[in-house]
């Protein structure tokens, strides 16, 4: 299993809402002939992580298979971000698209080869990642710690981001 994290907080050109953005994003997916979506998550709306005066994100999960490496499929997944007008300038910065490898079949790599770090190294701690795969995957279990997502969203409770579901599939 595959799952590839989506969001946005700005409308791509040719869309009305980052909502809108995101839906075309996954049809986008669902169309690449190296990747096959086999599961959405319902979108939720959440504030920015860090904290700013940005636009609330629209986030979702997507489980996907691909015979693409993760190195190659990062790489995929940049290309699709920058089809929607996705530039890399700021860490944590406002954007139309943003696509993150969460998981590949469970590895656990560092990064050192130059090929992305997994699992991906801050999705334990937000709940816009956690929410949505749960309701796609509730038997995923973090591939360091295994610890299981409904764990992993309890543990979230304390810190108090706002996140809301805003829409079935």
């Amino acid at each position: 299993m595959i799952v590839i994290a989506v969001g946005a907080n700005l409308p791509a050109d040719g869309y009305a809402t980052p909502l809108a953005t995101c839906e075309a994003a996954v049809k986008r997916l669902a169309e690449d002939n190296l990747i096959r979506v086999v599961a959405e998550s319902p979108w939720y709306e959440s504030e920015p992580v860090p904290p700013s005066d940005q636009p609330w994100y629209v986030n979702g999960v997507v489980l996907v298979e691909s015979a693409l490496r993760p190195k190659q499929l990062l790489a995929r997944l940049h290309e699709i971000e920058a089809e929607f007008g996705r530039v890399r300038r700021t860490q944590n910065e406002a954007r139309p698209l943003d696509l993150d490898l969460i998981d590949y079949g469970g590895a656990v790599r560092d990064g050192e080869d130059g090929g992305p770090v997994l699992p991906h190294p801050r999705a334990r701690q937000r709940a816009f990642v956690l929410l949505p795969l749960a309701d796609v995957a509730p038997y995923w279990r973090d591939p360091v710690g295994g610890i299981s997502v409904a764990e992993l969203i309890d543990s979230l409770a304390a810190h108090g981001s706002t996140i809301r579901k805003i829409g079935p599939r």
